[in-house]
Formats: C-alpha cells, structure tokens, sequence
C-alpha cells in the first residue's frame, strides 16, 4: 500500500469521534431529531408565550420539522465559530438598563390618579431595584398636551382671577422654553391646577431623571403632578417622546433612550380620545425608535382593563406589544399593578439583545 494511501486511512480514521460521529476542531454539525425553541412574535426564548394580561402559557415543539439523517451515511461540516466552540455570545439581557418613559394625562379628572400614582413610586422602585441588582435607569416624565402651563391663566397673568385663581402660585414670570410647550418633551416645570407650580430639581442637566438622583422621590412628585389643565393626547405623546425629532442631537430628550436598555412605557389617563394620530403610527414610531425590536418595549397602560375601542392609546399597548399590562386608573392602590408590569420587564430583559 502506498505511503499516500496510508496516510489518507490515517487521516479519515483520526476525524471520527465517537461512535464514527464525524468530528473537527473548527466544529461539528451533527444533525438531530430534538425540538428546537426559537423565540418570535408572542414568545420568548425559552418557548413561553405571553398573554395580554402578562401571564405565561407554555408551548412545545414536536420536532417534525426537524432535519431527518441518511442512514448509512456520515456528514462531515467543517465550520467555525459555531456555539459549540466558544460560550454563548449573547448578552444575559438587559442587565438592569431600563428607560422608564411616564405619559400623564392633564385631563382635568386626573388629579386622583397622579396622587396614587406619586404614592406607588416607592414601591416601583423598590420592586425594580430588588429584581434587577444592577439597575441602572432614565425616567422620563411626559404629559400629554402641547401647551405649557394653563394658557388662559397666563394671559390674565399677573392677575389670576376665577378658576385661575385657584393655581396656587402660578408662575406668571417663568417664560417657558421651546420645549416646555412641546409636545413628547420631558417635564421639568408643571404648571395649572393641581401642578407644582415650580421647576423641579434635576441633578442630570436632561429633561429626565438618571441613576444617583438625589431625592429621588421627591424628584418624581415634582414630575409626575403634570396639573389638571390640559388635554389628554397620550397616544400622540408616547409617539412624540421617543421620536428622532425629540431624541435626536441637540433635541429636547438627548440622551434618554439608549440602544442597549429595555424601554418601558407607561400610559395613565382615561380613555385616549383627543390624540390625532393611530395606534399603527404609534407602534412603527416606537419600536423603529428600539431598532426595529418590539420585544424590547413593555406597555403598562393604567385606565381600563375592558380596553374600549375607542380608546387609542389602550390599543396601541395591546395590540403591537407582546409584553404588556393593562389596568384600571380606578384601583385604589398602583402598587399590584406596577408588580405585575415589572415581572414583564423581568421576562422582557432576560430575552433582550441590544441592538
């Protein structure tokens, strides 16, 4: 036999593994009849689907579709880079990063709402920063309506008669920004009834709160009272915060959304009926804002759990988001509701892939 015929021998005998399995060190291809879980619209990665109400049923896999092997027959691939050689590259989810984007209504039933709303806050947090140990967070706050203040006052300012004379404090010498009368802009100074009246303190510079804010709860208040002497947009105002317009370079909200955080947004107000644009609209601006990732988004929408047709902004978070809540803004305590949208972020997060 030849000394070329023997090393050829020598050469296929050495790349069979056990068994005769065809092996390699730039990695094997070994076909098998197991089930295999991929996750797409209405799942997760590890083969769970997820319900409206944020409850999980599981699904299997029968492994039909699965590649069938030649009998008698051995296929060797010689590949590389595969899962089977190095650890699995994929981040374990968001690591805590989440944008918190709030959507007030300033509707003028809503000063019941953003009290519980403000008293829940703690309880958010400590469930948050509880479950993620790494938590690193933006919360934006954003109400739904595009003027500043209560026009109607400022025009009788400095003399507030009437109803305006009911807004304690109003600030008739604060010229407001660009920004403070834009619509999808983060709040810094509330205005009107039931509003603070004053700036709010933000240690980070931006128009929303970052991690290591001092008095972090109280910062929250002076945001989250956006007043009672508005409109109730809050379909239009999800779309407007997270848009280029308002994220881009030298835009109002700079900074808030990050490429590499979970985003979660939460709705509260009644029926969205004053929005001028579509749930569909909506949806396409908010997940092109994630890079095309609609799992990368929970909706927590506090008004009703019956979700009326009419609507919008309810079903803008049912029907174009996997990962979603809905509520009722006549609960007597936010606190279940927020556990509930959390464990959300938690299934959201371990399934997340920065873009």
């Amino acid at each position: 036999m030849s000394t070329a015929r023997l090393l050829c021998l020598y050469m296929f005998a050495a790349c069979q593994g056990p068994g005769g399995v065809a092996s390699s060190s730039f990695g094997t291809s070994i076909t098998t009849a197991l089930p295999i879980t991929t996750t797409g619209a209405g799942s997760t990665s590890d083969g769970m689907s997820t319900s409206s109400s944020g409850s999980t049923t599981s699904t299997g896999s029968s492994g039909e579709d699965s590649a069938a092997s030649v009998a008698g027959s051995t296929t060797l691939v010689l590949d590389v880079g595969t899962e089977q050689d190095v650890e699995n590259p994929q981040p374990a989810g968001c690591k805590g990063k989440i944008d918190f984007l709030f959507v007030i209504s300033r509707d003028q039933i809503m000063a019941e709402e953003q009290a519980k709303l403000v008293a829940a806050f703690p309880e958010f947090i400590e469930t948050i920063e509880t479950k993620f140990a790494e938590f690193d967070y933006h919360i934006m706050v954003v109400d739904a309506d595009n003027h500043w203040g209560w026009p109607e006052c400022t025009e009788q300012c400095p003399t507030l008669e009437g109803l305006c004379g009911m807004a304690e404090d109003y600030p008739c010498d604060h010229v407001p920004s660009a920004c403070d009368a834009e619509l999808g802009a983060g709040t810094i100074f509330n205005a009107g009834l039931n509003a603070p009246n004053k700036p709010c303190d933000l240690a980070s510079g931006h128009r929303y709160i970052e991690k290591g804010q001092p008095q972090l709860v109280e910062t929250f208040t002076c945001l989250a009272q956006v007043g009672t002497s508005g409109y109730n947009r809050l379909g239009d105002a999800v779309a407007a915060a997270v848009s280029s317009v308002m994220t881009g370079s030298g835009a109002c909200n700079e900074g808030f959304l990050r490429d590499d955080a979970l985003l979660m947004v939460t709705i509260i107000g009644p029926p969205d009926q004053d929005s001028l644009g579509k749930p569909k609209e909506w949806a396409d601006i908010v997940i092109g804002a994630k890079n095309g990732d609609a799992d990368s988004v929970v909706m927590f929408r506090i008004g009703s759990e019956a979700c009326p047709v009419y609507d919008a902004a309810c079903r803008l978070a049912k029907y174009y988001f996997q990962y979603h809540h809905l509520s009722n803004q006549t609960d007597a305590d936010f606190g279940p509701a927020f556990e509930i949208a959390t464990d959300l972020v938690e299934t959201a997060c371990s399934a997340f892939i920065p873009g």
